[in-house]
This record gives C-alpha cells, sequence and structure tokens, in this order.
C-alpha cells in the first residue's frame, strides 16, 4: 500500500486520458459530498454513498474503477466493505484508499490487509488525491489487473 504523493501534482484529470469513475462512500453526508464535490472538479465522474451496505450493492450493480471508502462505516465498517469488494469479481480489481481519520501504523497495516491500495489521513490534502487519480487515470489498464 502506498502512501499519498507529493503535493505538487497535478489537479485536473488528463484531457486526452479516460475518465475514472470514483465512488465515495462515508456516512458523514458533508464529508461525503465535500470530498465527492472535490473530486468531481477534478475531472471524474462520482457517486455517493452514504450507507455501507447501499455502496456495495450499488459498487456490484454499477462498479467503479477507484473507490473512496471511510473506514469508521456503520454495518461494514470500511475494513469489511474492502474486502467484499475484493472478493467479488466485478469490483476485484478496482482501487481502494481509505479515507480516514485512523493514522497510525497498525491502521494502515490494518487496511493494506483488508485489500486498500492507499490510505489518506482525513482531511485528504487536494493536491495529493489529484495526482493520484491523475496518474490512475494514465496507468494503462489490463483486464484482470488491480488499479
Amino acid at each position: 500500500m502506498d502512501d499519498a504523493p507529493p503535493e505538487d501534482a497535478p489537479a485536473k484529470a488528463p484531457a486526452d486520458g479516460p475518465v475514472l469513475d470514483v465512488m465515495v462512500v462515508d456516512d458523514n453526508h458533508d464529508a461525503a459530498e465535500m470530498l465527492s464535490m472535490m473530486v468531481e472538479s477534478f475531472g471524474y465522474r462520482v457517486r455517493t454513498e452514504f450507507d455501507s451496505n447501499a455502496a456495495l450493492g450499488a459498487a456490484l450493480a454499477s462498479p467503479a474503477d477507484v473507490y473512496l471508502l471511510d473506514i469508521g462505516l456503520p454495518e461494514l465498517d470500511g475494513y469489511e466493505l474492502a474486502r467484499r469488494l475484493r472478493a467479488a469479481p466485478e469490483t476485484a480489481h478496482a482501487t481502494l484508499m481509505a479515507v480516514t481519520g485512523y493514522g497510525r501504523e497498525q491502521d494502515r497495516r490494518t487496511a493494506r490487509e483488508a485489500g486498500f491500495d492507499f490510505h489518506f489521513v482525513k482531511p485528504v490534502a487536494p493536491a495529493a488525491l489529484a495526482a493520484l487519480l491523475c496518474d490512475l487515470a494514465q496507468a494503462p489498464r489490463q483486464p484482470g489487473s488491480r488499479g
């Protein structure tokens, strides 16, 4: 699992590349909407879910390329949601990003074990998230590859 990239990176989706589909999942409506608006401002398509079970159903019905998941979700926490996304063929190869207030090394290790690719501590630095999404949008995609 990688840490966030440097903050001096580009803030927009590549104009000539594919647009990423991103799902933001956070039970805090304000936090979810702010993060979704941020990602949308970078030029990506965004869906927002406030409930982990609803997010899982939506993800399986219409998979995204990237999932930004809060860890402290009720019902299925972000770790369990990540495990289930990794276990489903529809979402197994998506990029999973933890967006959480939990930033200790043990939290990062638990996120990695649950299947997360990246770990952001709230509040997310816009430039760091933009750079990472830009890199993901530019990366060649192969069937069966994660991210």
